[in-house]
């Protein structure tokens, strides 16, 4: 028998051989070759997740960065995240380095696209699963390969490691796409808001300007939101409601068909 053949060369003889050596038949070695055609002998890329955290300061939408503390790249600032265990599905390594690297926790991320340029990554073959989250602005601190954590303006993003300036824009145009069918900027928002902080938020997210007066119609016709009795200054001498989002109304208007058309 062919492993016979090979074990007995190896340990001198029959006598000495494994009991389990001798006990290989014909009928295992074609069940071990069947499996066998399963190993690919091709090279595989590594993967990687990579998290795009957007939150908003009031006027402008940041952009969450940690600053790599080593190579490629070392010193340059970059998007969290890293390479995938092997026990692990993607989103839980996404999360899992989201944490680590800024001490981000229990944020919905949503994925949106994979980046799988051969020559992205220095290093290796490196394919990276890509995410987005829109989270209230909290304090953020670098752990793990990351130097540091902090929040930029979107307009003050540095010029980004491998290929995440690309993975930037993608994800830009994902949230201003998502935003006409999913209410995703009142996650950016405090629990109880003002129409003039909601309008805001808009602006930031789709780089444009509205007609006060139209905006909060826009909203008023869609009946997403509740007006509370309560009130803030919005400046010293005025007052203005605040508000909280339906999220019934909003599932009743899905079922619809909903689409925010400004």
């Amino acid at each position: 028998m062919f492993f016979r053949k090979i074990y007995a060369r190896k340990f001198g003889g029959l006598k000495k051989m494994p009991y389990f050596c001798i006990k290989i038949t014909q009928d295992k070695r074609q069940n071990i070759m069947e499996e066998l055609k399963f190993h690919y002998k091709y090279p595989h890329p590594s993967i990687t997740t990579d998290c795009v955290i957007f939150g908003f300061d009031g006027t402008k939408l940041n952009v969450l960065l940690v600053e790599r503390g080593i190579e490629p790249f070392k010193g340059r600032w970059a998007f969290p995240g890293g390479f995938l265990k092997m026990d692990e599905s993607a989103e839980v390594g996404a999360l899992r380095e989201l944490k680590e690297e800024t001490g981000l926790k229990d944020a919905y991320i949503k994925q949106f696209h994979a980046f799988s340029d051969p020559n992205r990554d220095p290093r290796e073959r490196v394919v990276t699963i890509a995410y987005y989250a829109l989270v209230r602005m909290q304090e953020v601190k670098g752990g793990d390969d990351a130097a540091k954590a902090e929040w930029f303006a979107l307009d003050k993003v540095p010029s980004l490691a491998f290929d995440h300036d690309l993975i930037l824009r993608v994800a830009l145009k994902e949230l201003r796409k998502q935003i006409h069918f999913e209410p995703i900027g009142f996650e950016l928002l405090p629990e109880k808001f003002t129409i003039k902080e909601l309008q805001l938020l808009y602006e930031a997210i789709l780089d444009v300007k509205f007609d006060k007066r139209n905006f909060y119609n826009k909203m008023k016709h869609l009946e997403i939101l509740t007006q509370l009795d309560e009130t803030v200054f919005n400046s010293p001498k005025k007052e203005a409601y605040l508000f909280k989002f339906n999220p019934d109304k909003y599932e009743e208007l899905k079922q619809k068909g909903f689409r925010l058309e400004f």
